[in-house]
């Protein structure tokens, strides 16, 4: 006699908990993963929803110099930051050619931050607020910063352009 193949409670629940673990996989994949769009179509998504008031299209040269980055290396750069010395306020967005050079304008970022907060230490304290509170996020090869305001709207739009 043939012995019938029914499922038991115990089987679904391992079902159901594979089909979870696999979704939460691919989720996890896609959010942590680049982008397949242009950095030209991100970089547009980001500066129209940046204040521009209060931010200035800034050259590689001031890449260069605030950063220590030559833009030329990176597949695409977007920088924004305020014209005032007495304002914290930036935006960058860069997306690299390699993995390798993710952790090198990470560590640019990190070291900008840190001296600007000693810049302002002791005689701006809303500035050193905002470096407190910088928005940095790194997507596949994009690495974005936005130390301003409306850093986590501008990270919101970041991520939504992707």
């Amino acid at each position: 006699m043939m012995k019938g193949t029914s499922l038991t409670k115990t089987d679904i629940y391992k079902y159901l908990t594979v089909v979870v673990i696999l979704v939460y996989v691919v989720l996890l994949m896609a959010y942590t993963s680049g982008s397949t769009k242009p950095f030209g179509q991100v970089a547009e998504k980001v500066e129209a929803s940046l204040d521009k008031e209060n931010l200035a299209e800034q050259d590689s040269q001031a890449l260069k110099r605030y950063y220590g980055l030559n833009s030329a290396d990176y597949k695409g750069v977007m920088f924004y930051s305020s014209e005032f010395s007495v304002s914290a306020e930036e935006v960058l967005m860069i997306e690299t050619k390699n993995e390798k050079q993710v952790q090198e304008v990470r560590d640019a970022v990190d070291e900008r931050i840190e001296s600007r907060k000693r810049d302002f230490d002791g005689y701006a304290p809303e500035e050193v607020q905002l470096l407190d509170n910088a928005q940095i996020k790194v997507r596949g090869n994009y690495i974005f910063l936005a130390v301003a305001p409306k850093a986590e709207e501008y990270s919101a739009v970041f991520a939504e352009s992707l």
